[in-house]
């Protein structure tokens, strides 16, 4: 996990970033499917995450 880029509480549209993953060769975003409000983040910045872990709840 490279960084948190929404706060708890946020408002967040469809396809709004919530946060940014960081590889070798680039910056990956990670985008809401739908629109909805930021009511908890399950990560911090530098945590490792692997695919199918819950990042954050929106509502």
């Amino acid at each position: 996990m490279w960084k948190v880029v929404t706060d708890r509480g946020d408002n967040l549209r469809g396809n709004g970033s919530v946060v940014m993953l960081e590889t070798v060769e680039r910056e990956i975003p990670v985008l809401t499917e739908m629109p909805g409000i930021v009511t908890g983040l399950k990560v911090s910045e530098g945590d490792v995450v692997r695919k199918g872990d819950v990042l954050a709840v929106i509502g």
